[in-house]
């Protein structure tokens, strides 16, 4: 080498590669871990385990304690007390399990997750109806998230965790009965096959009979979900799960007049429980179920694999007859629609992760690349029917159903995968992630001429870069003020009624808040605020001519908010939930036209929601007793898109009242406590109007041995 070429030889600083034991946070600790109604960490914001204090990112943990203290029964209601959410604006009666809303935007096709995985819908049904009692915790992950999770809105996406084996042996039986008919058993056994065996199980069941609050209409269940764990050393776990649901119900929504709901029909208003439909007609019958694996290796101090794979499944079933709008509004006569439908889904999942915790120099990295498939086809079938008209007051059954034809008749197939890394870096006190992924998804339609539609046989092919930086800080006083950008791409698998496939939507955030953890406290405060742009919006609306729902790509909405969410459990005996949003949601470019400002349907611009319960503990003769108290209140909403009337808002209030001694524990639960009747939300004035569910009385007796 030459004296000149040696002077410009440049002398690098030394990087040291070593492992950590998780000091920073993403080591030590229950992957979900939790404490009354309080999650300390998650691993479905990051991937990584982080502890919330820590992620640039809001989001709520709804913990099975306080699904079982709130007796919710469904993922919606488990989110009511939720900031930011929305999650029943079509009624709690939905035997569909729609209308669930995140941040102003409608999550309920495409934001559910199992376990990290997701469970996609198709046009006709959806996976949110999976039975909560077999959910250890449910996460709700606000604003864009597909940048570790691909297929994602920009409202946000709803993690539901299995019940994972407990170290220790867990009885569990459970008896209920209460409102419309209600008669349900549960069990909840887990525990090591046998001393210092490497394997343990846990299997949950439910069974149910029931009705609903709308008349005719039931609610039947059965679920069941099997677990088998295997942990050979400390650093190896093989998690082999199942679960399977079967629901035999009625169609809950009658899709009402603003006539009669809103407002008054000449002084009448039309009873919540009122049935549109034919008796023995009506029905919506589902299965569905799911098998998979979680696997998880720590190589060494550095390095960490794990492999998440499921297949599930999605049968359904429905017919059903419903309002379609006044006849005669003065006579409370009512024209009638109505349909059939039919879903087979199936979907495959795969999600491949390395992590690498180790140090450059003051920096210290979790550092995960990760590489997910997945695979969904799905066929829709949809026949019209219809029937005369009924009076909505007075209503008389027995009329002939008649034919119209097959709508539809879809068969969607779609294939995706994702590559992406993600570098969560630590200097002190700051934590900075910054992620990007890389997405290929192929959509293909297949549909034939039916009487409304002509042939669609389509293919897109759609990829796109989505990437995330937050950054937050953690003072010694607890306080730790956060920013962060994110981004989602979602190639739909819903289809155009009219046309063919869609163009992928797409979002962006930017969010700043402060979070606050108490030292010493089991406690998490959390204040937001936010933008949304979501491009290409999906949204759905109604066919004249065929007199059917329809969907369709409407331009661009725009949604800002604030967010407050406080959740504290003090100590054993009180538990405290706070959550505030306001919305600002605007229609900001309508393809269509004429929409342009407005607010879109369903949604609030405030809603508020407080819970308080606490349970005596002492050697006083109430020993074991307790009581909690709810409120919640969601404002009103416009109706239409055009913004021509209102939906009043409504407050609503919820109790429980418990006795627990040794092994057993007794309690009565009331949702909508003093049975407020109002109206959930309307999509437009003549038919589109859902009632809010009414009183619900729960009783539980529960042994634990």
């Amino acid at each position: 080498m030459g004296t000149a070429a040696a002077q410009d030889v440049i002398e690098l600083d030394t990087v040291t590669l070593t492992g950590t034991e998780g000091g920073d946070g993403t080591g030590p600790g229950e992957a979900n871990e939790q404490t009354g109604f309080v999650a300390k960490r998650s691993g479905g914001a990051t991937k990584t385990n982080t502890p919330l204090i820590e992620t640039p990112q809001s989001i709520t943990v709804v913990t099975d304690e306080q699904i079982q203290r709130q007796e919710v029964r469904t993922i919606r209601a488990a989110a009511r007390y939720s900031a930011g959410v929305t999650p029943e604006t079509t009624g709690g009666g939905d035997t569909r399990f729609g209308g669930f809303n995140i941040r102003g935007f409608d999550a309920t096709a495409n934001a559910t997750f199992l376990d990290g995985l997701r469970l996609p819908s198709s046009s006709v049904i959806n996976f949110l109806g999976l039975d909560p009692y077999g959910a250890e915790r449910i996460e709700i992950l606000k604003g864009p998230s597909s940048v570790l999770y691909g297929q994602n809105g920009p409202g946000g996406l709803i993690n539901y965790v299995s019940k994972k084996p407990t170290d220790a042996p867990l009885r569990e039986i459970e008896i209920n009965g209460g409102s419309y008919g209600l008669l349900e058993g549960r069990f909840d056994v887990s525990g090591p096959l046998s001393k210092d065996s490497p394997f343990g199980y846990r299997l949950t069941g439910v069974a149910r009979t029931a009705d609903n609050q709308v008349d005719t209409v039931d609610d039947d269940r059965f679920f069941i979900a099997p677990v088998i764990e295997w942990k050979p050393d400390a650093d190896t776990s093989l998690t082999l799960q199942a679960n399977y649901q079967r629901d035999r119900a009625g169609w809950g929504l009658q899709f009402l007049p603003a006539s009669g709901t809103v407002y008054a029909n000449n002084g009448r208003k039309i009873p919540n429980n009122r049935f549109l439909g034919e008796p023995g007609f009506d029905h919506y019958d589902t299965d569905l179920g799911s098998i998979g694996y979680q696997l998880d290796h720590r190589i060494d101090e550095v390095f960490t694999v794990r492999q998440n794979a499921r297949y599930s499944f999605l049968k359904h079933d429905e017919a059903s007859i419903y309002g379609g709008g006044y006849a005669d509004e003065a006579a409370g006569l009512l024209n009638r629609s109505g349909g059939t439908g039919d879903t087979d889904l199936q979907t495959f999942s795969i999600d491949n992760q390395v992590q690498a915790e180790f140090d450059t120099g003051p920096l210290a990295h979790t550092l995960l690349g990760g590489l997910d498939y997945r695979t969904t086809s799905y066929s829709d079938r949809v026949d019209l029917y219809g029937a005369d008209p009924i009076n909505v007051f007075d209503p008389v059954y027995g009329s002939p159903i008649t034919s119209f034809g097959t709508y539809y008749d879809n068969d969607v197939d779609q294939d995706q995968t994702g590559l992406y890394l993600q570098d969560q870096i630590k200097i002190d006190r700051l934590s900075v992630v910054l992620s990007g992924r890389y997405d290929w998804a192929t959509t293909e339609l297949q549909r034939p001429d039916s009487v409304y539609l002509t042939a669609v046989d389509a293919k897109k092919d759609s990829s796109a870069f989505t990437g995330r930086v937050g950054l937050i800080y953690n003072f010694d006083n607890g306080l730790a003020p956060y920013v962060t950008y994110s981004e989602s791409f979602l190639p739909p698998l819903d289809v155009s009624t009219t046309g063919g496939l869609f163009e992928p939507e797409t979002g962006t955030l930017y969010e700043a808040g402060v979070k606050y953890q108490p030292p010493g406290w089991d406690a998490m405060l959390t204040a937001s605020v936010f933008e949304i742009t979501r491009d290409n919006a999906i949204r759905f609306g109604y066919d004249a001519v065929a007199n059917r729902s329809l969907v369709e790509q409407t331009g661009q909405i725009t949604s800002r908010g604030f967010e407050l969410e406080g959740v504290a459990s003090v100590s054993e005996d009180l538990n405290l939930r706070l959550a505030y949003t306001y919305l600002d949601v605007e229609i900001t470019k309508d393809l269509e036209g004429g929409y342009e400002g407005k607010v879109p349907t369903t949604v609030p611009e405030h809603t508020i929601a407080a819970w308080a319960d606490y349970t005596l503990h002492n050697d006083s003769m109430f020993d074991g007793l307790g009581a909690g108290l709810g409120v919640r209140y969601v404002g009103s909403s416009f109706g239409d898109d055009a913004n021509t009337f209102k939906v009043p808002g409504a407050t609503v209030f919820d109790a429980v009242v418990s006795y627990e001694k040794d092994n057993y524990a007794l309690s009565v639960n009331a949702s909508n406590l003093f049975d407020k009747e109002y109206v959930a939300s309307c999509g437009n004035r003549d038919f589109y109007c859902f009632a809010g569910e009414g009183r619900r009385i729960t009783g539980k007796a529960t042994f634990r041995w």
